[in-house]
């Protein structure tokens, strides 16, 4: 799917012929040894929200405690991005690839072994600096492989797509090993060896993908450029369209892990279900955010990027006022079958269906306006502002949920909303004046 109308376009003909001569050279390997490799962080990621359920049960740590799951994760990924992206094309791709995932692997096997709070720390640790080489990785393959604007959303939206069904799977694979009558069981750390070893079959297949890379050399200084390409980074931040870009993947992101890290904790602390069918019940809103992108893809060329992000936004600050009115404050009666699930656990998920085509827009567009020697920085940014408006989001909720342990909490989230409205409609300004990255 094309997004077109928020930037100029800058294509160049050689570059799109090469770039479609690479991706169909590329073939199916390379794209599934992305999406593997992706899908497995995933997995790795998203069970963040799980981890922080179990460690307050298993390790008998507090709410604030545990949303430092968050803050080792994604802090991390905001430094390492911010210092290792710009130094990608000299490190390679497919060394990236592989050592991402190899220290990721590394990570799991520690969580077992240590069968402590600071192993899950070290874990998550592990799993951002992995991450932040990844996505730079991928994104980067993604500019290498296409040569338009629409083949780089198509691929990009079949990455993410793979991404979000993998998230879906988190939930479930670490239920399966959750022992619901016995909160002190150690069972569910055995997750960790399962995706230790993805983590080893997805580095495999990473080492064996070939990518042209010569496009993320700039030219044409060449090996001159390799130094410059930190200061041509924070360069990118200079610029207003960067600048307004940031600001919106970091509120989005604030967003999103505001509500699905804790989403788990909501589901068995407010809305009464035990730990195993909260932890499934939140793989809703994986699946919500995956089929919504699938939907905005069909009507995003009909209806314009402008109009739909801001019915996403009203829909999402919907949901957000209709559902601590659905649950009130009393307490609930354990909830240990999904035929007595409350409908306000299944409707909260949904907000993942409005959420779904906000990331993807913005990054796809922004990404198409920028040369691909470039596009490693930008990335980066990309990158760093996602970090820290997750670990922003949870650690807010988790300060709002210590004080109002109920899902009034929900309505905080309804800021970071309207202020994300508000840069949509400057980014739209800006695209009518025709400002772009170059």
């Amino acid at each position: 799917m094309a997004f077109a109308g928020i930037s100029a376009q800058k294509p160049e003909e050689t570059a799109g012929n090469a770039g479609g001569a690479a991706a169909a050279r590329a073939g199916w390997f390379v794209t599934f040894a992305l999406c593997l490799g992706y899908a497995t962080f995933a997995i790795l990621l998203n069970s963040v929200g799980t981890a922080i359920l179990q460690s307050t049960g298993y390790f008998h740590v507090d709410n604030r405690a545990a949303s430092t799951l968050e803050a080792f994760k994604d802090i991390t990924i905001a430094v390492a991005s911010f210092t290792l992206a710009s130094h990608l094309p000299r490190f390679g791709i497919r060394r990236s690839m592989v050592a991402a995932l190899l220290i990721a692997g590394l990570g799991c096997v520690a969580v077992p072994l240590g069968d402590s709070f600071w192993a899950m720390r070290l874990m998550f640790f592990a799993t951002g600096l992995g991450f932040a080489l990844m996505k730079v990785a991928v994104y980067s393959s993604v500019g290498l492989l296409t040569g338009s604007a629409s083949g780089h959303a198509r691929l990009l939206g079949i990455i993410e797509s793979g991404f979000m069904a993998a998230v879906v799977s988190s939930s479930w694979i670490f239920a399966a090993f959750i022992d619901p009558t016995d909160p002190s069981s150690p069972s569910w750390l055995n997750t960790y060896w399962l995706l230790a070893g993805l983590c080893l079959v997805a580095a495999l297949a990473a080492a064996f993908v070939r990518i042209d890379e010569r496009g993320l050399v700039a030219k044409p200084e060449g090996d001159a450029a390799a130094p410059r390409a930190f200061p041509a980074m924070l360069a990118l931040l200079r610029l207003r369209l960067t600048q307004v870009f940031i600001a919106a993947i970091f509120l989005y992101v604030l967003i999103e892990q505001g509500v699905g890290t804790w989403l788990p904790t909501i589901n068995h602390r407010v809305l009464g279900l035990d730990g195993q069918i909260a932890v499934q019940a939140a793989s809703a809103f994986a699946m919500s955010i995956a089929l919504g992108r699938l939907v905005a893809g069909l009507l995003v060329t009909r209806v314009g990027w402008f109009p739909l992000m801001l019915g996403c936004l009203a829909g999402m600050a919907a949901i957000l006022l209709a559902v601590p009115g659905m649950v009130g404050t009393d307490a609930h009666a354990p909830v240990t079958a999904w035929r007595d699930i409350p409908f306000a656990a299944l409707l909260l998920p949904a907000i993942g269906f409005f959420m779904a085509p906000i990331y993807p827009t913005l990054n796809s567009v922004i990404l198409s306006s920028v040369p691909k020697a470039r596009q490693p920085g930008l990335i980066g940014l990309i990158v760093v502002f996602s970090a820290l408006g997750g670990t922003t989001g949870s650690r807010i909720v988790a300060e709002l949920f210590s004080a109002i342990p109920d899902a009034r909490v929900l309505y905080s989230l309804l800021v970071p909303i309207a202020l994300l409205a508000a840069g949509v409609i400057v980014l739209k300004r800006l695209a009518e004046e025709g400002v772009s990255v170059g």
